[in-house]
């Protein structure tokens, strides 16, 4: 559905200085029908990727490919024509404060040029579909946080596009309400089959909404794969964020690792890591972790102490026995290492 080939921006620099590159040579599919997060720091170039994909800025270099077209390639009434296969979804909703919810609906569908019974209809069918019965006839003024936000999403629908662009769609609203919005998204996606892509800061999103992910950084893509490769590659920059560990806790008289799993065939869940680790003649207690369910599979990070099964004293195991359980353990997939004080 999208594909970007080599897609380079640079801007010249306002003082004559060296040029600014926003975008370097980034190439992503987006298959069709899947809810796909990208993310990264601000200046990464998320911004610029995402005017790129509307047309709104011109690649130096490269192919921007929406449902086929070459958006880069457009101009006037043809970009216009093929936007319309693109819908847009922004932080801040920015209704019309003079008009209804309806109203601001059926917006883009004024400009576009659809007649009067032609919105209505539209408007009633987007209506339904993103809750808002019996708020068709409140103005800005009297809706919620995520109200607005329904208003935006049945408004960025209203040309039924087969593209959805979210850019951070949820950084405006409580905890309670973002999960409403991404619940909404992803039935949307469901109902209609539509791609969705969504540009956040906010991992708990990602973790959330998204089939895959793409961290950009500095204008590159520095890791992109569907959400469970990416959450389960410890290796990965991605990884401790989207699963992130918890401080050690303090007094703890006994050796601790951390363990990254969600690679491994044979260790898919932290009690296979304890019982690991009792065949080595230690006895391990989960003392910190973070345990996700990700495509049906464990990926989890935890932190294990271990101590000599049956010492009477608290202590931590000798050092050839925790060469050989941590050799067995990255033997096995997990990412594992002693968390030194």
């Amino acid at each position: 559905m999208i594909t970007l080939d080599g897609l380079t921006k640079v801007f010249p620099a306002p003082d004559g200085g060296d040029p600014v590159v926003a975008l370097d040579g980034i190439d992503l599919h987006v298959e069709p029908g899947r809810i796909h997060g990208i993310v990264g720091r601000s200046g990464a170039g998320k911004s610029t990727l995402i005017r790129c994909l509307t047309g709104l800025e011109k690649p130096t270099r490269g192919r921007v490919e929406v449902g086929g077209t070459d958006i880069a390639s457009l101009e006037g009434a043809a970009l216009r024509a093929a936007r319309r296969n693109i819908g847009m979804v922004f932080q801040h909703a920015n209704l019309l404060d003079s008009r209804t919810a309806a109203q601001n609906i059926g917006h883009p569908l004024e400009i576009a040029g659809a007649s009067r019974a032609q919105r209505e209809q539209r408007v009633a069918e987007l209506v339904e579909l993103v809750g808002l019965q019996g708020r068709e006839r409140n103005h800005p003024a009297q809706l919620s946080g995520g109200q607005i936000q329904r208003v935006g999403i049945a408004r960025g629908l209203a040309a039924e596009p087969k593209v959805l662009l979210c850019d951070e769609p949820t950084s405006a609203l409580d905890p309670s309400t973002t999960r409403q919005i991404l619940r909404l998204i992803r039935d949307l996606r469901e109902r209609l089959g539509i791609t969705v892509v969504i540009i956040t800061h906010e991992m708990s999103v990602v973790r959330e909404i998204c089939d895959d992910v793409t961290l950009l950084e500095n204008g590159r893509i520095t890791q992109s794969g569907s959400l469970l490769e990416v959450a389960a590659d410890p290796h990965g920059p991605l990884s401790a964020e989207l699963i992130p560990l918890p401080p050690v806790p303090t007094g703890i008289d006994a050796t601790v690792i951390n363990c990254d799993y969600g690679d491994s065939e044979t260790l898919r869940t932290s009690e296979d890591l304890v019982r690991l680790a009792e065949q080595h003649a230690a006895e391990a207690t989960i003392v910190a972790g973070t345990i996700e369910t990700i495509g049906g599979r464990q990926v989890g990070r935890v932190q294990l102490a271990l101590r000599p099964i049956g010492a009477e004293a608290a202590s931590g195991i000798g050092r050839e026995q925790l060469a050989q359980l941590l050799g067995e353990l990255e033997d096995r997939g997990v990412v594992a290492r002693e968390v030194v004080a």
